[in-house]
């Protein structure tokens, strides 16, 4: 498993927790079930902006949530939290995908 990614299976439902990179945000929590996103709560980084993405995601599927926020920089920084959050839901696929082969 990726160094800044940590999965685990509850009733069904994947916790994940993950440790951005390059941002204000320190970490990011998520609840994902069926590869859509139940919940997302962020430690750190802009706190108004960050429920504000944390609530437009509930419910999308995890492949769009991606492709709406992958690559999007923040100021002069390459990453940004919402491209963190696409960066750590690439990973969650890629480590289900592991599992299940």
């Amino acid at each position: 498993m990726s160094e800044n990614i940590e999965i685990k299976t509850i009733d069904g439902v994947d916790e994940v927790r993950f440790l951005p990179k390059g941002v204000c945000s320190k970490l990011m929590n998520l609840k994902i079930k069926d590869n859509k996103i139940l919940s997302m709560e962020t430690v750190g980084g802009c706190s108004g902006n960050l429920k504000g993405i944390g609530s437009l995601v509930v419910g999308m599927d995890i492949n769009e949530v991606i492709s709406r926020l992958q690559g999007l920089p923040c100021g002069s920084r390459p990453t940004s939290c919402p491209d963190q959050l696409s960066v750590c839901l690439g990973l969650y696929l890629e480590e289900k995908s592991k599992v299940a082969v």
